[in-house]
């Protein structure tokens, strides 16, 4: 018979799960009813459906902060559309229950302790404690960025649209760059590509891609270290630092391959600046954002490589990109060399991590590139050779990793494939993270006591 301790653990654990399937039921409710919204005539400009499916397909891409699209934004919705696209966007980049407790807080009402739990899950925190306070401390400082971002866009687009249709674009793109969304409002599909050689726009939208892709607690962490000098944590560090390697590489690497290239950054009248700047903004764009300034079917295939496996890589823990997340890689790149060094334990700046948190970085590696690999294969065989394999790949990464880039042309992909890449956006947007806390609750009492004979297997 199991003992009181045994069962209050069993409940425990079983409490525990509950905020994560919440966490993921709340994202596919939220895009339910956005599909509904964006299906309805009033959603469109001419005040025609663009049917369900459609709806559906936006609004996952929009909630999961993805960015790829099957109708031209700009011209197909009306201001009611777009709005909607915005909440969407905002709830999905904040994260389900962080927004939903802002509103909560607004509204007066209380926050019990269940919601609590979700917030705590949500934000990858280790306790209860202070959850609100930062809560709102996290939606403050999204806002306040995002108002800025406005503030800077703006001054370029109110002399090109007049000041309330500038004053509205330029808040709808801070919003959506912030969150990693890659929505745009300028028609035929050309994102950033009209403003290539402006720095106010692309610098500003890559800022913000940045800020977003960093994590709330990190953002946190530096703005708190700034103002009383403190320490940042090793995982703010190892977060910052990688951010910043992948950054650099990937600028190197693309003014390397696309410096000649006339359908990218050899352009017809692309300066030096110009060739730097638009290399460092698909550096930026790449790992989980969805904006792009060049043509990106015109890459050359290994430019188009490097830019699946940032995607793969993606933004940080807590914040609103996706993919495995840097810290993922990083620790896995830590365990290689620390197998290469012939040391038993993994160490990083006189800190010694838990085995346990390789076998998830791990398991998280694997799961996520099966669900590329099977979700890349669904798309080739739909296409019946129709586009090109690495076209097909750079696609089903882009909406695993909620990226939301195409080289591929979402809208003329067949059904099946736009089927297929509505729960690769899903799983890439709430999947990993349920996945590793998940895995956290497999610990102490979880563990079995009987322990089986060690045998070894040859491998390498």
């Amino acid at each position: 018979m199991e003992s009181a301790q045994e069962k209050n653990d069993q409940g425990w654990r079983q409490k525990a799960i509950r905020p994560e399937r919440a966490m993921a039921a709340g994202f596919l409710a939220l895009i339910v009813v956005g599909g509904l919204l964006l299906s309805l005539p009033i959603s469109t400009v001419n005040r025609q459906s663009i049917g369900l499916f459609n709806g559906l397909f936006t609004a996952t891409s929009a909630v999961c902060v993805t960015g790829l699209v099957v109708v031209d934004t700009g011209p197909t919705f009306s201001i009611f559309g777009q709005c909607v696209l915005m909440a969407l966007i905002q709830t999905g980049g904040l994260g389900f229950m962080i927004f939903a407790t802002l509103v909560m807080l607004a509204l007066g009402r209380r926050v019990t302790l269940r919601n609590r739990m979700m917030i705590r899950e949500s934000m990858n925190a280790a306790t209860l404690s202070g959850l609100i306070r930062l809560t709102l401390w996290y939606g403050g400082l999204a806002l306040g960025i995002e108002v800025i971002g406005a503030m800077l866009l703006s001054i370029r687009f109110v002399p090109m649209y007049g000041w309330g249709r500038g004053i509205y674009y330029g808040v709808f793109h801070a919003i959506s760059a912030f969150c990693n969304a890659g929505f745009d409002l300028f028609g035929n599909y050309a994102s950033l590509t009209g403003f290539a050689q402006d720095p106010l726009v692309v610098l500003t939208i890559g800022a913000l891609i940045i800020l977003g892709g960093l994590g709330f607690s990190v953002l946190f962490e530096a703005v708190h270290c700034v103002g009383a000098r403190g320490k940042l944590s090793l995982h703010a560090r190892l977060v910052l630092g990688m951010t910043a390697l992948l950054l650099v590489a990937g600028t190197l690497f693309y003014l390397v391959l696309e410096w000649s290239n006339p359908a990218t950054l050899g352009a017809e009248g692309m300066g030096v600046g110009g060739k730097i700047m638009n290399a460092f903004f698909q550096s930026v764009t790449m790992r989980t954002a969805g904006f792009n300034t060049v043509d990106l079917a015109g890459m050359r295939e290994a430019s188009k490589l490097m830019s699946v496996i940032l995607m793969f890589i993606g933004a940080s823990p807590a914040s609103t990109g996706g993919g495995v997340k840097t810290t993922t890689v990083s620790l896995l790149l830590l365990l290689v060399l620390s197998v290469i060094r012939g040391q038993e334990e993994v160490n990083v700046m006189k800190r010694r991590l838990p085995a346990d948190l390789m076998r998830r970085a791990l398991v998280i590696l694997v799961i996520s590139l099966g669900i590329v690999l099977v979700g890349t294969m669904v798309l080739t065989v739909a296409e019946n050779e129709q586009k090109d394999f690495l076209d097909l790949l750079f696609e089903g990464m882009s909406a695993f990793a909620t990226v939301g880039v195409s080289s591929a042309s979402t809208p003329s992909l067949s059904p099946v494939s736009k089927a297929t890449l509505i729960p690769m956006m899903y799983f890439g947007r709430v999947g990993p993270l349920t996945l590793a806390l998940a895995l956290a609750h497999k610990s102490g009492a979880n563990q079995k006591r009987l322990r089986y004979p060690e045998e070894k297997i040859m491998i390498g």
